[in-house]
């Protein structure tokens, strides 16, 4: 049977990394450069697999003759993140960050890859410094409230949500941030209210698709949940998200129980 239970539930979404996945990728800024091909100068957010191995790979050769320009190092570590490659991207922010030590936004970087390497401790500390009280960046409070929901405080957590909701109201990404705090605590119900406010956005991205139809799959709606992840998207693309989708649910060993059920 399927097993919705918060404690389940959290260690799903924790093993898969989902939840830090989506609260802190979309942080990343875009450089505009004209050097940049084409087809790598949308957020990497927004980059299929085939796609993201060629901006990582493209970031890495700047990153070999560029070590210390900033913007080179953010989106080489980003690209790194989005790919899974956590360790590999905290190494490359801990050498921009000692070229940049008081900059904010390679402050809030370093924190998101401390992060997704597993050091919430730290990473907390590094956002919490990135942040200036006078004039907040809702990036970092969304950031701040994914790391308080990986260690077990979802009141916190979504106060910095809200708080991050008020400066940018409809936020697809802090929408959707909620709708995974409500899933760790095993409020499925919940969670799908505010990953379907998320996916209504115009700029929300395929991973809000994912972890919707996460949420419609846990709650034993699969079909349901195969054509949201499927969405809108081409055919490769949808495949890959459908994919994705049965890896997830067949950490709940739920993939057989749905079948049965559709």
């Amino acid at each position: 049977m399927l097993d919705t239970s918060s404690g389940s539930i959290k260690k799903l979404a924790i093993c898969t990394g989902l939840v830090l996945t989506l609260a802190l990728a979309g942080c990343a800024k875009r450089t505009t450069t004209g050097s940049v091909p084409s087809n790598l100068r949308k957020p990497v957010s927004q980059m299929n697999q085939s796609e993201l191995k060629q901006a990582t790979n493209y970031w890495q050769g700047q990153y070999s003759r560029q070590p210390k320009e900033k913007m080179v190092g953010l989106q080489f570590a980003t690209a790194l993140r989005m790919t899974g490659r956590n360790e590999q991207a905290l190494a490359v922010m801990q050498q921009v960050a000692i070229h940049h030590p008081t900059d904010r936004q390679v402050l809030g970087a370093y924190g998101k890859a401390l992060a997704g390497a597993g050091n919430l401790k730290k990473a907390l500390e590094t956002i919490q410094r990135a942040q200036t009280p006078d004039n907040p960046d809702w990036k970092l409070l969304s950031a701040e409230g994914a790391i308080y929901d990986q260690v077990g405080e979802p009141k916190l957590a979504r106060l910095r949500y809200r708080k991050a909701l008020d400066l940018k109201p409809g936020e697809p990404s802090v929408l959707s941030n909620i709708g995974m705090s409500y899933l760790l605590t095993g409020d499925l119900r919940a969670a799908e209210t505010y990953l379907r406010k998320a996916i209504d956005r115009p700029t929300a991205d395929s991973r809000v698709r994912q972890n919707l139809a996460l949420v419609i799959g846990l709650q034993g709606r699969f079909k349901e949940a195969e054509t949201v992840a499927a969405g809108e998207l081409p055919p490769r693309e949808a495949q890959e998200n459908v994919k994705f989708l049965r890896q997830l649910l067949a950490e709940q060993n739920a993939w057989n129980d749905l079948k049965d059920k559709t």
